[in-house]
């Protein structure tokens, strides 16, 4: 079976913006923090998920790479908040579900896409 990599980097992708979108309501509509000011808790959450948008954009390989890096931090947070809050536990699945999307379509876009050139 040989599935092409441009199969793999859409799946990124869709890990990557629905991630971005995710966060982007979690901490603004959904369920905004009373504790920090909700700019913080954006700046703190989304600025690690913007690194390395633009080579992923333009698929390149480190930073696709880096992307599959980064989604680790947003699974592990993921999982922690599935764990602890009960009233997020749905938000916290999407955001391990997307998390998990954009490290292996990163990964495997960057594993086979080697291959092809």
């Amino acid at each position: 079976m040989n599935i092409k990599p441009i199969y793999y980097y859409i799946i990124a992708l869709v890990g990557f913006f629905g991630l971005f979108a995710l966060l982007m309501l979690w901490n603004t509509i959904l369920a905004p923090s009373t504790r920090f000011p909700v700019a913080l808790v954006l700046l703190v959450t989304v600025t690690p998920l913007l690194l390395p948008m633009r080579g992923l954009l333009d698929r390149k390989p480190r930073s696709c790479a880096w992307a599959a890096y980064v989604s680790l931090i947003y699974f592990l947070h993921g999982t922690a908040e599935a764990y602890v809050n009960a009233d997020e536990r749905f938000y916290a699945s999407l955001e391990i579900m997307l998390s998990l999307m954009l490290f292996l379509g990163s990964a495997f876009y960057v594993r086979f896409a080697g291959k092809q050139n």
